[in-house]
């Protein structure tokens, strides 16, 4: 059984090893598993080919418990496209989970990364324990610090070094009031 959510334009399939040997073999072949035309340009920035096989790997390490704690495929519903990616590094330790995500260039500045991580948020808070989502990103990636800000993170502090880049981490902390404050999209 695959694990989707639905928003009011997305909807997010949870990676499979299926999915992401497919996405590995060719964009075609995993487009065609999510119903979906195959997008002009694939993958989405920084979901290179080592990306893929870390997720793939991931995923033939995990157990059933910890389906949807790597990477899920982003889809508009309407009309249907494959848009790109989302999800976590992996299940949530000590209550803490990372999450990351990114647009194909085309269906960038859409609200779609926002859309996303709001409903993958909210799936994350669903699991008890989980009380804390954090997010790294570079300093000049202003739109991803941006998707994190509108979706209630909070600048957390120096994240690690990427490419040689001082990464920034962004938090959200899960209060129980963020429900009636619209986690979800």
């Amino acid at each position: 059984m695959t694990l989707r959510l639905l928003t009011p334009r997305l909807e997010l399939i949870a990676g499979t090893i299926e999915l992401a040997q497919a996405e590995i073999a060719s964009p075609a072949s995993l487009a065609r598993l999510l119903e979906a035309p195959t997008p002009d340009a694939w993958p989405p920035p920084l979901n290179d080919a080592q990306s893929q096989q870390v997720f793939l790997d991931a995923l033939q390490k995990a157990s059933p418990a910890d389906v949807g704690w790597t990477l899920w495929y982003c889809l508009r519903r309407d009309p249907r496209a494959l848009v790109g990616v989302a999800g976590f590094k992996g299940p949530p330790q000590n209550g803490v989970a990372e999450i990351g995500y990114s647009m194909l260039e085309a269906h960038q500045r859409n609200g779609y990364c926002t859309e996303a991580v709001r409903a993958l948020l909210a799936w994350a808070f669903e699991h008890s324990g989980v009380h804390t989502i954090i997010g790294h990103t570079l300093p000049a990636l202003a739109p991803s610090i941006r998707v994190m800000e509108k979706c209630g993170f909070v600048f957390g502090g120096s994240g690690p070094l990427e490419d040689g880049v001082q990464a920034v981490r962004y938090e959200f902390t899960f209060t129980g009031n963020n429900k009636k404050e619209g986690l979800s999209s």
